[in-house]
């Protein structure tokens, strides 16, 4: 080989550039798939997915801008009518937690619809017991061992409820009521000749009495017999006046009676025996009950009367209110 063909080849090999040489398909890689030299050397094979970290949190909450929505005419009166039934559904619970609260705070007569019926009482003035004369013991202290009453025996009658007339023929002399005005209380002649006699034998002391007729026609009459000692008038009454199960003596107008169902469920006033009856049909014109009550030295005797039939409501009230007059 020549110089001048040693030239013109070193020329070829350093001025032109190198003719690339072609490589099958399947040995081709994509570009974007191969890492950089530099990495994959020192990268290794498989890489796990690490997430990057948070960045720090703002001070204060970057405004959010929302693009306006076009406005929907369906969507709009929907949103209006929940709106409204969601102010109405407020509205009725406000009101009835406010009306629940009322009702707690009402008295029941105070609530319409609930207010408790009538259930016949009577309306009775302001009761209150007589003072003791100065250093008398009460009826049932355990230094009075006669067990008498030392308040004014009159004042120891229970008073008529508000509406009643007054029965004049109860009223008496100065208060004190005879015992033939009394004894006419008992059905027959004999009747009232044997209890008069008792009366004498057991020594009776006072008697006083009221008596009234309500609008409804309830006829009252309540007597207060006093005797010496209240072993005196325990064993009248209960051996005398009263059997097992009814009294002995028959009262003006009655014939058979009954131990008073009702009024066995009031309550018993404490230290007061109570026998209470009532007249069972037939009974003529008009229904009877009657009561004796039996308090240390003192017996009381309770009628009342009314055409058709006596009401047991006014009945257990009066005789309940004496009691506790007594007591």
């Amino acid at each position: 080989m020549t110089t001048e063909q040693s030239e013109q080849a070193g020329q070829g090999e350093q001025g032109e550039p190198p003719v690339p040489v072609p490589v099958p398909v399947e040995d081709q890689v994509p570009v974007a798939d191969q890492p950089p030299a530099e990495e994959s050397a020192e990268a290794p094979a498989e890489t796990p997915t690490v997430a990057p970290p948070l960045p720090p949190m703002p001070e204060a909450p970057p405004a959010v801008v929302f693009e306006p929505v076009p406005p929907v005419k369906k969507d709009r009166r929907v949103l209006r009518a929940v709106l409204r039934w969601t102010a109405a559904v407020v509205v009725f619970a406000a009101v009835g937690t406010s009306a629940a609260y009322g009702i707690t705070r009402m008295e029941r007569t105070d609530v319409p619809g609930l207010a408790t019926e009538p259930d016949g009482r009577w309306e009775y003035p302001t009761i209150s017991k007589p003072p003791l004369p100065s250093g008398s013991p009460g009826p049932f202290a355990e230094a009075n061992t006669a067990g008498a009453h030392y308040a004014d025996l009159r004042r120891l009658v229970l008073p008529a409820p508000k509406g009643a007339k007054a029965d004049a023929a109860l009223r008496g002399e100065d208060g004190w009521l005879p015992a033939k005005t009394f004894l006419a209380e008992y059905a027959t002649k004999e009747e009232r000749a044997d209890v008069g006699q008792l009366l004498t034998d057991y020594g009776l002391r006072h008697i006083a009495a009221r008596g009234w007729t309500t609008p409804d026609g309830t006829h009252t009459r309540i007597y207060l017999l006093q005797f010496g000692t209240a072993a005196v008038a325990d064993e009248l009454v209960s051996n005398e006046l009263m059997s097992f199960n009814s009294p002995v003596y028959a009262a003006r107008g009655t014939e058979l009676v009954s131990a008073d169902a009702g009024l066995a469920e009031v309550a018993q006033v404490p230290d007061v025996t109570r026998y209470a009856y009532a007249e069972t049909k037939p009974y003529g014109p008009e229904q009877v009950r009657q009561a004796y009550l039996s308090a240390a030295d003192t017996i009381a005797v309770v009628l009342q009367s009314r055409k058709g039939t006596a009401k047991a409501i006014p009945f257990q009230q009066t005789v309940v209110l004496q009691s506790q007059l007594l007591g």
